[in-house]
């Protein structure tokens, strides 16, 4: 890990840590909706504000320089190479209702490319991270151990999570795609938050995951972390990771699956 990794990732889960607390202890009991986005039921709250405002403000003061992207309007060019690829909470929806399937997302690029990703998952006492060339790990509190992604399964024996979309179109024919791969599959999950179960991959406690509609915030950090873990991570065929699909599975299920998704259209609307 060269030396600039391991300022980034010390920020990463300085900052990941910090808004996870935020969010964990800070919740208030009449929490409501501060504004929506792409539609009445894709969610702001206060604390996605507050969680934000926190992570951006601590690597604006350590690191002046930088870039920033963030899911609730957070946007700086940078000068020095490095952006941050923020989603202070990734699963608002499940937060607004008291579920415990949200997270803080925060990735490092250099120049382009993840070179840190860090996801911290409170309800869980879980932090996972990774650094480009380095590998994935989770940290539990009890003990820090080294990802791998589950051995390919079969097709038919593979338990796969996915999310679906906020606006009407797009959520039927989401439903449409489930409909068509759940007789395929040992079962699908939707969990809520992408960032945790694009690291549910890297952790084998998912076989794969699909997903389309993803902003970069959602899935830079957990791509990487899937990607250290093992996991082969892909959009359309021939494809990186997009807005039109992610995609992230071993090596033996990734391209039936992949190949399968082409085919019901999963990639649009």
């Amino acid at each position: 890990m060269t030396t600039l990794q391991q300022e980034l990732l010390d920020l990463a889960l300085e900052a990941a840590g910090l808004a996870g607390a935020l969010l964990r202890d800070g919740r208030p009991e009449d929490l409501g909706v501060a504004a929506t986005k792409s539609s009445s039921v894709d969610v702001v709250t206060e604390m996605d504000l507050a969680a934000e405002k926190l992570i951006t403000e601590l690597i604006a003061d350590r690191r002046p320089a930088d870039g920033l992207l963030g899911e609730e309007g957070a946007a700086v060019a940078g000068s020095s190479g490095v952006r941050w690829v923020i989603d202070p909470l990734d699963g608002t929806v499940n937060y607004l209702y008291g579920l415990p399937a949200w997270s803080v997302s925060i990735a490092a690029e250099l120049d382009g490319a993840t070179v840190v990703g860090v996801v911290a998952v409170p309800s869980r006492g879980e932090t996972v991270r990774a650094v480009l060339g380095g590998g994935a790990f989770l940290d539990d509190g009890r003990r820090d151990r080294r990802l791998a992604c589950r051995p390919a399964p079969p097709m038919e024996r593979a338990l796969i999570g996915t999310g679906f979309g906020y606006l009407r179109e797009r959520r039927v024919q989401q439903a449409e795609v489930a409909r068509e791969l759940i007789p395929r599959l040992r079962d699908i999950r939707r969990g809520g938050s992408a960032a945790i179960d694009l690291c549910d991959v890297a952790a084998g406690r998912l076989d794969g995951y699909y997903e389309r509609g993803l902003q970069p915030w959602d899935h830079a950090a957990g791509v990487l972390i899937a990607s250290e873990a093992g996991a082969l991570v892909g959009g359309r065929p021939g494809a990186a990771p997009s807005g039109e699909l992610t995609v992230a599975a071993a090596a033996g299920l990734f391209e039936p699956l992949q190949q399968a998704l082409e085919e019901l259209g999963a990639w649009h609307d």
